[in-house]
């Protein structure tokens, strides 16, 4: 079936819409980091940089690193962003641009996403590195697509009893993993944990400034669920949106943190640029064992 212009959105010079890509300038392993400034910072550690194409909040970069081809984009903040970055990469791939038509089979991608998230147990400190084994989607954007695998399963049945039961019910979650074999292979150097989207920073992270918020309760909540001797670890905005959306097109994902703040102690980074550049470096060499 050949996409209609409204649905596969294209530039003027044949380029993805958002992304301003065209397939040529794209590596199938891509890093997603939030902060645009984060790809120079990312990208410096490449061997060679072949493209870099910036439209928006979107900058991409793509090289080599040893006999890796890589590519790095910034997705802005939040899910929905995370929405257009993986769908137009996909396409990149899977789509024939000219014809308008979907390629099969499809290609599988690998997204390694190196982010910064807050911990919200105590025994997770500022400045600890985490791989997120697996995420809950609080954020809601998995529920627009056709995939019910991710909300309905243990995970998710679980979360519903113990969100009732404290009368902190957020949202209508999902669970997605990451890649296991990936999870595996990072030993060194990181927390493993399970973590929380959530579609926002301020009051759907439990965050009250001036606006009240309608789950005081949330973190606390968050912080007593366990289920099979398990977690939430940390929050953010985007690892279970890509997680999701990974396993729905059939790619690979996994996610890692710096842990910025600790919840539960009060407590924030006294050098986060340290940090952050430590959890880059980190990845970079794990990245060069993947399979």
């Amino acid at each position: 079936m050949k996409l209609a212009s409204s649905e596969l959105i294209l530039n003027p010079d044949g380029s993805i819409y958002h992304l301003n890509l065209h397939p040529e300038q794209v590596a199938p392993i891509i890093i997603t980091v939030g902060d645009p400034d984060r790809v120079p910072r990312v990208s410096r550690y490449f061997d060679k940089v072949e493209h870099r194409v910036q439209k928006r909040e979107f900058v991409t970069h793509t090289g080599w690193l040893g006999k890796r081809r890589l590519s790095v984009v910034s997705t802005g903040i939040g899910a929905d962003n995370v929405d257009i970055v993986m769908n137009e990469m996909d396409a990149l791939f899977n789509i024939d641009l000219v014809t308008r038509q979907v390629r099969n089979p499809p290609r599988q991608l690998t997204f390694v996403r190196i982010g910064t998230s807050g911990g919200i147990q105590p025994d997770i400190g500022a400045d600890d590195l985490l791989v997120s084994s697996a995420a809950f989607g609080l954020d809601g954007l998995l529920r627009f697509y056709d995939f019910p695998e991710l909300w309905e399963n243990e995970w998710v049945d679980a979360f519903h009893k113990a969100m009732e039961v404290s009368g902190e019910w957020p949202s209508l979650p999902y669970f997605a993993h990451a890649d296991q074999g990936f999870v595996q292979a990072c030993t060194k150097n990181f927390v493993r944990g399970i973590t929380a989207t959530n579609s926002g920073f301020y009051g759907p992270q439990g965050r009250q400034l001036r606006a009240g918020i309608s789950r005081p309760g949330l973190i606390g909540a968050l912080q007593q669920f366990e289920f099979r001797g398990k977690q939430i670890t940390n929050l953010e905005m985007e690892t279970a949106a890509i997680y999701g959306l990974a396993q729905l097109l059939g790619h690979r994902a996994i996610s890692f943190n710096a842990i910025l703040a600790n919840r539960a102690n009060g407590t924030f980074s006294v050098d986060p640029h340290k940090t952050e550049q430590h959890l880059i470096e980190q990845v970079l060499e794990n990245i060069l064992t993947f399979n």
